[in-house]
């Protein structure tokens, strides 16, 4: 059985090993949504993943709802982003581009107009503003005549990613975000061809992926889905049905990987794991993500269910995760409180292992 250690190709992507660095919003870009130096710093010390995945990246300025998160919208965002990918480039490192749009999560003091999402509907979860958290707004639907125009904003994206240097996307269909919203039944109310059914509600994150590949190769293209539990206000009556039938219409398109963020393994949800009904379905490479240790993620490699682990929060806190995991070394921990500030601080400031030896 290959180990976390061992290489693995993942599309066209050449991954040094299966330990994945998950997409982390961080919020250290301008509020003009442009990366800063500071970014270039954070994935340059993190380049030791088998593969970046970068922080949810805008499609325009519409789907930014987050504050001070990046674009790539802009020629300004996209050279921004240059020096991010030639840093991690120059440690051997790999990184794709996960292009997002928050929808609903969204707030018009932020993005400069009313919140789109599947339905009218508000989401339960505050917003971000500039001024702090706000109560979300109630959505409006997005009409049918404005989903070319959405795609399009995907394609432009996914374009200017190559631009910057990436070596690949990553469609952020997951964690409530727009996609997610239409997806999943408590969201999506609609009774067009694009509600209603399984088939239909999937139907907007089939037309992105193949208009993405159709720029970018489908060895280049990841898509991530969360078939888990509530997320963001987000939720399904029947997950196993819907993302089964999402990964079986992914492998059909051939994309590069699929990854999915499951319920915790503390169990705070009710929703079964739905990585083993959906691993049949999906041929290609499966990524899994949620709180793992190097135990379970070796065991899950081990039983055939993973073909790579994504870690979030503990790669943040420890920029050398894969040398940390090969030593069992001991971790640093998060620093909760700044995972949403603009400083250095809990950014680029945490130990690796020479520092602590160092320090001892």
């Amino acid at each position: 059985m290959p180990t976390l250690f061992e290489p693995l190709a993942l599309g066209a992507l050449a991954a040094p090993n299966r330990i994945i660095m998950a997409p982390l919003t961080r919020s250290r870009a301008t509020r003009d949504n442009v990366p800063t130096a500071m970014m270039v710093e954070y994935y340059a010390q993190r380049a030791t993943a088998g593969l970046i995945t970068s922080e949810a990246i805008g499609i325009s300025r519409q789907a930014n709802g987050f504050t001070y998160a990046p674009g790539l919208w802009t020629e300004e965002q996209v050279e921004a982003w240059k020096p991010v990918t030639q840093a991690v480039h120059d440690k051997g490192g790999l990184i794709i581009a996960q292009l997002g749009h928050t929808g609903r999560a969204g707030h018009s003091a932020v993005i400069g107009e009313q919140p789109i999402s599947a339905s009218a509907t508000v989401s339960p979860v505050d917003a971000w503003t500039y001024d702090g958290p706000k109560p979300s707004e109630t959505a409006r639907a997005l009409t049918v005549e404005e989903i070319p125009g959405l795609i399009a904003d995907y394609v432009r994206a996914a374009k200017n990613a190559m631009t910057a240097g990436f070596d690949g996307v990553q469609i952020h269909a997951a964690n409530g975000m727009l996609l997610d919203q239409f997806l999943r039944d408590s969201s999506n109310k609609r009774t067009d061809e694009y509600g209603g059914s399984i088939e239909n509600r999937m139907r907007l994150l089939g037309q992105v992926t193949r208009a993405v590949v159709d720029v970018v190769g489908a060895e280049r293209t990841s898509v991530r889905v969360s078939p888990n539990g509530e997320t963001w206000g987000v939720d399904d009556s029947d997950p196993t049905a819907l993302f089964t039938a999402v990964a079986a219409m992914l492998d059909k398109i051939g994309i590069g990987y699929l990854e999915l963020r499951e319920q915790g393994h503390g169990g705070e949800t009710d929703v079964p794991r739905q990585s083993p009904m959906i691993r049949p379905h999906f041929k290609g490479p499966l990524v899994l993500n949620h709180d793992y240790d190097i135990d379970r993620a070796q065991a899950d490699l081990d039983s055939g269910l993973a073909d790579a682990i994504s870690f979030g929060r503990v790669f943040l806190a420890n920029p050398d995760l894969v040398e940390r995991l090969k030593q069992r070394a001991p971790l640093n921990e998060a620093q909760g409180d700044t995972f949403y500030t603009q400083g250095p601080e809990g950014y680029i400031d945490y130990p690796v292992l020479a520092d602590s030896k160092a320090a001892a």
